[in-house]
């Protein structure tokens, strides 16, 4: 997962901006590509509108997903994901500031692989981001890095 790019999908550009930072400060040196709502993390995901043209057989090895978007929610963007055979198996950690338990529930009711909740002070989200980098880039397996491409 070391070069795969990580896919934010976050609509404040300062949490954008913090996430960005912490993953540089935790030395996390993928690529991140930054979309700002649901309808353009799933046209980066399918390879549409700005995105057109780009290589949809390179999908983020990890996305960073926050809920409450303009346009398309983050839960629909998690269930296109899931509903969609070349997507299904991304890693998806819900990064976002709710703790409605329907929310949760939602999510979780929709695979997704982890839900934290976003802190507002740096260090807090530094070291939250330092947890998702340390099991999920680098301890983790997913099951698509066990197939052989052809």
């Amino acid at each position: 997962m070391k070069s795969k790019t990580i896919l934010i999908v976050e609509d404040n550009p300062s949490d954008a901006e913090l996430a960005i930072r912490a993953l540089k400060r935790n030395n996390v040196i993928n690529p991140v590509q930054v979309v700002v709502d649901g309808g353009e993390a799933i046209d980066y995901l399918f390879g549409r509108g700005k995105f057109i043209g780009r290589d949809t057989s390179a999908l983020p090895g990890l996305v960073l997903l926050d809920l409450n978007l303009p346009d398309i929610s983050g839960i629909e963007v998690l269930k296109t994901i899931r509903e969609t055979d070349f997507l299904r198996e991304l890693l998806v950690i819900v990064l976002t500031s709710s703790l409605e338990k329907k929310d949760v529930e939602e999510c979780y009711r929709n695979f997704a692989n982890s839900y934290l909740r976003k802190p507002v002070d740096f260090l807090e989200f530094s070291s939250i981001i330092k947890l998702i980098s340390d099991y999920w880039i680098g301890t983790n397996v997913p099951p698509a890095a066990l197939r052989v491409n052809k």
